[in-house]
């Protein structure tokens, strides 16, 4: 098992901007660490981790371009792959049987696709 230092979850206990070690499986801190290196390079984006309900990771990306704003949650065990194509980034959640749910996020906002098939060669 590895660890993370998060932001503490919101509750009377903690204190704002407190930061906890969290217990996670080694492949999620590779995830994490694609995610924090993309969300730097791309402006309008911003990535924020927390610790979880019952323990776990929560991950916001956030993307602000003028007026628009969008938000993407999801906890990080929930990920099955993370690719960091360029100027894009592709999150793969609930393969099944060659379909999976993506999520992409550009310099233009977030797009998701929740009948994605996967296409293997």
């Amino acid at each position: 098992m590895a660890t993370m230092r998060l932001e503490a979850r919101p509750t009377p206990d903690e204190q704002a901007g407190d930061r906890i070690e969290v217990e996670v499986e080694e492949a999620l801190t590779v995830f994490a660490a694609t995610l924090e290196d993309w969300a730097a390079a791309q402006r309008p984006w911003e990535l924020q981790l927390r610790e979880g309900h019952e323990s776990g990771v929560e991950v916001r990306l956030l993307y602000v371009e003028g007026e628009q704003a969008s938000t993407l949650s999801f906890r990080l065990d929930q990920l099955e792959a993370v690719g960091d194509v360029g100027e894009e980034l592709v999150l793969r959640f609930e393969e099944r049987d060659g379909v999976a749910k993506l999520a992409r996020l550009d310099a233009h906002g977030l797009h998701v696709e929740l009948f994605h098939i996967l296409a293997f060669t």
